[in-house]
Parts: C-alpha cells; structure tokens; sequence
C-alpha cells in the first residue's frame, strides 16, 4: 500500500548518536509531503480527466462506428441505385431498339405498298390514256369519214315533212 501524506508527517525515526538534524529532516519531510500530496492531487485529475476522456472516446468510437456503417449502408445502396438505373437503362435501350425495328420495318413496308400502288397508277393510267387515244383517234376517224353526208341524207328521209325546217328546202 503506498504512503500516505500523512504516514510520511506522522514518521518517527529513532534516535542514534551520530543521527541527522531532526529540524533538516522534518523540513525535508514536509517539502517531501507537500510535493506529494500535489502529486496525488494532480494523479486524481489526471484519472478524472483519463475517465472524462475514455467516455468521450467511447461516444466518438461509437460515432464512428455509426459513420462506418453508415457509410458501407450509403455505398451499398449506391451501388444497388447504379445497378437499378443501369438495368433500366439496357431495358430501355433495348424497347427503343424493338420500336425502332418495328417502326423501321413498317415503314419499309409501306414504302413497298406505295411502290407497288405506285406501278399499279402507272399501268392504269398509261392502260386509260391507250384507250382514250384510241377512243379520241377513232371518233376523229370518224368525223373525217363521208359517211357523215350520207346520214344526214338518210336522217332527213326519214323526217316527215312537216317536221321539216325551211333551212332544208
């Protein structure tokens, strides 16, 4: 057990003949007293400030520890967002690929139908223009004909006469 301020006042020593200066040794003493009881004074703030600080230490381990995980907890979900939105972004690259096809391949589709309606207007169209020329070419060959000057001969025979006009007499 160590010694006490007040073990090393209460310290008696035995006397020998060629001994010490008792009044040297008690001032010793007491300066030997007064500097240890500023030792202990000082050694108990010391452990009240070591306690106060190992609290605090414990409450910032703790913090961090919170943070770490915190932190792992953030990452983590970054991670899941950035795989989420990755996903969704293959997913939605891959739909515009589809309706691009799609969109694509009707389109061409199209196009092949208006082609082919396309053709289809021509022939009908160079069929009809045939037609009328031939149909324009064979009345015209027909009004260039004598024949008109026979029917109108043949016409006026069969009007009876009162019918007639005087433009044809």
């Amino acid at each position: 057990m160590p010694l006490t301020p007040l073990d090393i006042h209460n310290k008696a020593f035995t006397k020998s003949f060629r001994g010490y200066d008792e009044d040297e040794v008690n001032d010793f003493l007491d300066q030997v007293i007064k500097d240890y009881e500023a030792m202990i004074r000082e050694k108990k703030e010391l452990e009240s400030k070591v306690s106060e600080l190992e609290e605090k230490l414990g409450h910032f381990s703790d913090i961090e520890s919170t943070l770490n995980k915190s932190i792992l907890v953030a990452q983590e979900t970054a991670e899941e967002v950035k795989q989420n939105a990755q996903k969704e972004g293959r997913l939605i690259v891959k739909e515009a690929e589809k309706n691009a096809d799609r969109i694509i391949n009707e389109s061409l589709e199209k196009s092949r139908k208006i082609a082919i309606d396309m053709d289809e207007m021509k022939k009908q169209a160079n069929v009809f223009r045939t037609r009328f020329k031939t149909l324009v070419e064979a009345q015209l060959e027909m009004l260039n004909k004598d024949d008109w000057d026979d029917l109108n001969k043949v016409l006026e025979d069969q009007i009876p006469e009162e019918y007639q006009t005087a433009d044809s007499e």
